[in-house]
C-alpha cells in the first residue's frame, strides 16, 4: 500500500503557530471532551481541537459516519474502517481544513475549540499491550550493567525481536499521575527479601504503534503488509521499578516492577503523517531470517527528548535520542509477533522497549543515565537525580522535521506520587 502524504506546502486557514506540533500535514486523532460534553473524536490542527462529528453533521464529508464511530469514548469503532478508511477521512479533513477551501471556515466556531479548553482522554481502548526491547544501544547498555561488558548482547537478540506482553489495563493518559509502587526488594545478595515502596524508580524513553484488526487466528502478517495493519504512533512512557524487577524478572521477565502503569500521549500520529520521514537504518548482521527481511528504508527520523520537573521547579531536560536508532523496525516486530499465528485486535498497542543512542546524552533511561546510578544528573535547582522522585514531574516530546513541515507528538507527561502504604 503507498502513503500518500500531504503537500508540504500546503496551509490551513486555521492559525497553525510558528513550531506547531500540529500543521495541516499532521491531522493526528484523538478523543477529547468540551467541558460538560460527552467524550468524541477530535483532530488537532494548531492550538485547536476539530470536532469530526460536528463536521460530519454539517454533510461536508464525502461519506456519512454514525455516532457511533464519532460520539464515542474510543476510536476503536472508526478505526474498524481500516487503514483506506482512516486515510479517506485524515484526507478528506486536510481538504476541508486547507486555506484554498471555503466549505468549512463560516462554520469555525461550531468544529473548532482551543486545545487548552477541552479534556483528552486514552485515544483507544488497548485489548492487549507488547513491549519489545529492539534498541541494541540500550541493550548493549543493560548487558554491560548486569552481565558481560565484553558480551554484551544475550546470544538471540540480532535473531528476533525480543519482547514480552504487558498489562494493558494500567496505559493512561498524559496528566494522570501515577504512584510509586510496592513490591518485594532484595537489598543484598544474603539478606532475605523484604516489602516496600520502590527505590529505583526509572522512566524509559519509547514510543508505541497502534494496529487495525490483523488477520485470523492462525494467519501471519508478513513485513511487506505490515504498514497495512498500522494506524499509527504516540509516545510511551514504560515506567520501571528497577528494584523490583531485578528480583522478579528470573526466570519469567517482568511483572511488578512494569505493570503498575504505562503512560502515553493523547494525539496518535498517522504512518501516513510519517512516511516523509523515513530513512535507513543501521545495517542488521547476521543477515535475519527470511520472514523478517524488509525492502526500503523503514525507520522514522524522530527527535525525542525527555526532561524531569520537580515539584515547584523548572523542568531540566536529561536526554535527547532518535527513534531512527531502533534495530528492529516495527514491520520487523509485527511480523515476529505474529510469525506463529498470533492473531493482533483494533487497539492493540505495541512498544518500542527504551530508544538509546549511541552517546551518553542519548540514552533513554535514567538506569543509563545515572549508570545505576552512579553518576547522578545534577538539577537546575542544586538538588541531583539518581532516579525519579515523589511528585517529579517526567515529559516526554517528540517531532519529525523537514523541508519546513514539523510533524509532532505533543507530550507525555505524568507526575509521580509517593507509594500508597
Amino acid at each position: 500500500m503507498s502513503s500518500p502524504t500531504i503537500d508540504p506546502s500546503k496551509r490551513s486557514w486555521v492559525n497553525v503557530p510558528e513550531g506547531s506540533d500540529f500543521p495541516i500535514q499532521n491531522l493526528p486523532f484523538g478523543i477529547f471532551s468540551p467541558f460538560g460534553r460527552h467524550p468524541r473524536v477530535g483532530v488537532a490542527i494548531g492550538e485547536s481541537v476539530l470536532d469530526i462529528a460536528a463536521v460530519n453533521d454539517l454533510g461536508l464529508f464525502q461519506e456519512r459516519y454514525s455516532s457511533k464511530e464519532l460520539e464515542t469514548s474510543t476510536l476503536n469503532e472508526l478505526m474498524g474502517r481500516g487503514k483506506e478508511g482512516m486515510r479517506a477521512l485524515r484526507y478528506g479533513i486536510a481538504g476541508l481544513l486547507d486555506e484554498s477551501d471555503e466549505r468549512l471556515k463560516p462554520h469555525a466556531d461550531e468544529v473548532l475549540y482551543r486545545q487548552d479548553e477541552v479534556q483528552m482522554h486514552m485515544p483507544v481502548q488497548v485489548g492487549d499491550y507488547t513491549d519489545f526491547y529492539s534498541s541494541k544501544d540500550h541493550a548493549t547498555n543493560v548487558g554491560k550493567m548486569f552481565r558481560d561488558p565484553e558480551n554484551a548482547l544475550l546470544p538471540n537478540w540480532k535473531h528476533i525481536p525480543v519482547g514480552y506482553h504487558g498489562r494493558s489495563s494500567s496505559i493512561v493518559i498524559s496528566g494522570t499521575p501515577l504512584h510509586r509502587p510496592m513490591g518485594q526488594t532484595k537489598p543484598k545478595d544474603e539478606e532475605p527479601p523484604v516489602y516496600g515502596p520502590s527505590r529505583l524508580l526509572d522512566f524509559e524513553l519509547e514510543m508505541a504503534f497502534i494496529t487495525f484488526d490483523g488477520k485470523p487466528l492462525g494467519e501471519r502478517i508478513s513485513t511487506a503488509e505490515a504498514e497495512d495493519y498500522i494506524f499509527g504512533m504516540v509516545l510511551f512512557n514504560d515506567w520501571s521499578a528497577r528494584d523490583i524487577q531485578k528480583w522478579e524478572y528470573v526466570p519469567l521477565g517482568p511483572f511488578l516492577g512494569k505493570n503498575f502503569g504505562s503512560s502515553i500521549s493523547p494525539w496518535v500520529v498517522s504512518l501516513d503523517a510519517l512516511s516523509p520521514f523515513r530513512v535507513k537504518g543501521e545495517e542488521q548482521d547476521p543477515k535475519v531470517l527470511p520472514y523478517l527481511e524488509y525492502e526500503g528504508a523503514r525507520h522514522i527520523d524522530i527527535e525525542l527528548e525527555v526532561g524531569i520537573a520537580p515539584p515547584n521547579g523548572s523542568e531540566h531536560v536529561v536526554g535527547r535520542t532518535n527513534y531512527r536508532f531502533m534495530y528492529w523496525t516495527m514491520e520487523q516486530q509485527l511480523a515476529h509477533h505474529t510469525v506463529n499465528g498470533c492473531n493482533i485486535r483494533c487497539g492493540d498497542m505495541m512498544a518500542s522497549g527504551t530508544i538509546s543512542g549511541p552517546e551518553e546524552s542519548s540514552f533513554g533511561s535514567m538506569l543509563e543515565l545515572s549508570w545505576r546510578g552512579s553518576r547522578p544528573i545534577q538539577m537546575p535547582d542544586g538538588s541531583e537525580r539518581k532516579f525519579i522522585q515523589d511528585h517529579d514531574t517526567v515529559i516526554m516530546r517528540g517531532k519529525a522535521e523537514k523541508d519546513g513541515v514539523r510533524i509532532g507528538f505533543g507530550e507525555v507527561r505524568t507526575e509521580l506520587l509517593p507509594a500508597i502504604p
